[in-house]
């Protein structure tokens, strides 16, 4: 099961490059992940997905998008989103990051990069392989991905060439931007809050300590969260303390007692309820799957 490190702030830390270059091409399995989908997360990269067999939803801002297999997706540095596998069909998807001071050269990029990350109404691209300028991008994302895997010789010179090619197929687009203060203000809001309950979610969490964050109301937390995640405030505190139980669990020195309390459950039957609820399995079964599975 793969997992990736993000911060409280829900900031990706992984490092996303090549042993040379600021851009890294990843083969992901959605239902790999150990939470079972790619939960919410951003990072400053821009990213590129592409999908090669399956079905995913993504997720980005408030927004969802279904993908099928051939369809591919561009989403901004700074953007909280997720991925889910649509109807477990084994959903696979290239996904390419890169450095959005990589995409083109310095002397360029203050016009032709930089307007587009700070827009405010470009959180993602579908790119449909029926037009013309999205295809030419999701061409450029196999091809990206076959230089990063064969290192042919000047493959770093063949990247660049590529990466130009994409971006410049996204600007040809000719998307209108747009930089609405109020739409910068939300995004931060959300940040914030779901940074305070990473921080805080094996204490006592309460409604009004997640909106206070926010500087909103309790009712306008809410409706944040449910733009956002589709869920209230303390169904996703739930959640990401099921999320935060599966790793724990896979520690042989840790009882299903020690994880209930380490990640803010007050009662070992309440948190077996969830967990079932939310794995189809117990705690103690999942558990034992795992560490069954280690060699």
């Amino acid at each position: 099961m793969k997992d990736f490190t993000i911060d409280p702030d829900l900031k990706e830390l992984t490092e996303h490059r090549t042993t040379t270059l600021p851009i890294a091409c990843y083969h992901t399995t959605i239902s790999h992940n150990i939470n079972g989908y790619i939960p919410m997360h951003w990072h400053d990269e821009f990213q590129f997905v592409l999908i090669m067999k399956g079905q995913a939803v993504f997720q980005i801002q408030e927004e969802s998008v279904t993908l099928d297999e051939g369809d591919g997706l561009f989403i901004n540095s700074g953007c909280l989103h997720l991925a889910r596998d649509n109807h477990h069909s084994g959903c696979v998807y290239i996904c390419l990051n890169v450095s959005p001071s990589f995409v083109l050269s310095q002397e360029l990029f203050r016009s032709h990069v930089y307007p587009y990350i700070g827009a405010t109404n470009l959180p993602y691209l579908r790119l449909t392989p029926q037009e013309d300028w999205a295809k030419n991008i999701v061409d450029a994302i196999l091809e990206i991905d076959r230089l990063i895997r064969q290192s042919p010789a000047l493959y770093q010179i063949d990247i660049t060439i590529q990466l130009a090619h994409i971006w410049r197929n996204l600007v040809a687009n000719g998307f209108p931007l747009e930089y609405k203060e109020a739409e910068m203000l939300k995004n931060h809001r959300m940040k914030n809050m779901l940074n305070w309950i990473h921080l805080h979610f094996a204490e006592r969490v309460r409604l009004e300590d997640i909106a206070k964050e926010g500087q909103l109301s309790r009712s306008e937390c809410c409706r944040y969260f449910r733009r956002f995640l589709k869920k209230t405030p303390l169904n996703y505190v739930m959640e990401y303390r099921i999320q935060k139980s599966l790793t724990l669990l896979q520690q042989p020195e840790y009882n299903v007692t020690d994880v209930a309390y380490q990640v803010g459950f007050n009662s070992t039957s309440y948190f077996i309820q969830q967990f079932r609820k939310s794995m189809n399995m117990t705690p103690l079964a999942y558990k034992k799957r795992k560490i069954s599975l280690i060699p």
